[in-house]
């Protein structure tokens, strides 16, 4: 049963939030999320995370390195409360992509020079994680973590001293995703070295925000950093033999239907993708394009309630998304908007919803 401040995730959209309201009658809830934004949504379609804590939006299972308790500064503990066994594994759509995450908080931030640090791994898919992290070199190699986690759960993984850092300058990670007791699609398995700059423990700068946690941390992909790996190991004959292939370039603005009736409509708005040559244009010129784009696109859907349009900005300087959102405050204020999902676009997009 749902009840009012509830945290809550949505069973077939990206996000959640907190239940502010309850209409029994409809058997609807009204759950704010991270923008303030108020989403209606049916109760059957929204599952209740447990044992949630201020560190991060997943449920946290009792984890015995650590006694019952994680400890989420010097000073204060988070009880941390076991999920029940019969419970079943609710999946959503988006958790079928693999992602996984290490997750590195400083214990004090004040002193990054002499702090020690806190390691977790996020599980952010459907699929149970068998995972091993393992340090040294040739035939002095060590496990230094292992075990399978469970799917949208965070484990703690290791206390790192300040004297151990260099030790996971090369952490080689092996990780392979399965499901209990029922048929799935086959994931690749992960199985690479990370190589960590350890200079970057050193900066605040490192240490940022996240969709996962509410403490500031150095958030690692694991999924992206094995693909960077691959990437890395093509050959200059390979990727030569792949420019040359390179297929004709699309119309642009390049804006993508998913379905062809009320589904989320993509806008690329990277300067590359709206021209073919940029030469000669100043950044004004860039940004003034993209914005007629933005308008353009807005008129064009402006009669088309509960629309849903991603525009995709990438992370940058900012600059596109300050003027986007500034736009958004003033000249369409009954519109919503709130950053588009995380799990699909990083922090690089903003999806707007069409109101009238």
């Amino acid at each position: 049963m749902i009840k009012t401040g509830d945290i809550v995730r949505f069973l077939n959209a990206v996000g959640g939030g907190k239940v502010t309201r309850i209409d029994e009658k409809k058997s609807m809830v009204y759950v704010e999320d991270a923008d303030g934004f108020e989403i209606p949504a049916l109760a059957r379609e929204c599952v209740v995370i447990q044992a949630v804590n201020e560190k991060t939006n997943f449920p946290v299972k009792d984890f015995s390195a650590k006694s019952n308790t994680a400890t989420v500064s010097p000073s204060k503990e988070v009880k941390m409360e076991e999920p029940k066994k019969s419970e079943p594994v609710v999946e959503t759509t988006e958790g079928e992509i693999l992602n996984a995450f290490l997750a590195f908080f400083p214990k004090d931030i004040k002193r990054l020079e002499t702090s020690g640090y806190e390691c977790y791994l996020v599980n952010d898919s459907n699929y149970y994680l068998f995972y091993n992290l393992v340090t040294g070199e040739d035939n002095n190699r060590r496990s230094i973590a292992n075990g399978t986690i469970e799917p949208n759960m965070q484990e703690f993984i290791n206390d790192i001293e300040k004297s151990q850092l260099n030790d996971w300058e090369k952490v080689r990670v092996q990780i392979i995703p399965f499901k209990k007791d029922k048929t799935y699609t086959e994931q690749n398995v992960l199985d690479f070295t990370l190589r960590l700059n350890t200079v970057k423990f050193y900066k605040l700068h490192s240490f940022t925000e996240t969709d996962y946690f509410d403490d500031l941390c150095m958030l690692i992909s694991l999924t992206e950093e094995s693909q960077k790996k691959q990437l890395a190991e093509i050959s200059p004959a390979e990727i030569k033999q792949a420019l040359q292939q390179k297929a004709q370039p699309q119309l642009r603005p390049r804006i993508i239907h998913k379905q062809p009736k009320n589904e989320i409509i993509e806008v690329d708005l990277h300067i590359n993708a709206l021209i073919d040559n940029t030469a000669g244009l100043s950044n004004a010129d860039m940004i003034g394009y993209q914005m007629e784009t933005f308008h353009r696109i807005l008129e064009e859907n402006k009669n088309k309630k509960g629309q849903k349009i991603v525009f995709i900005h990438g992370k940058g300087e900012g600059v596109l998304k300050n003027e986007i959102e500034k736009q958004l405050k003033s000249r369409y204020k009954n519109y919503l908007y709130q950053d588009a999902s995380f799990r699909e676009y990083g922090f690089g997009a903003t999806m707007v919803i069409i109101k009238q």
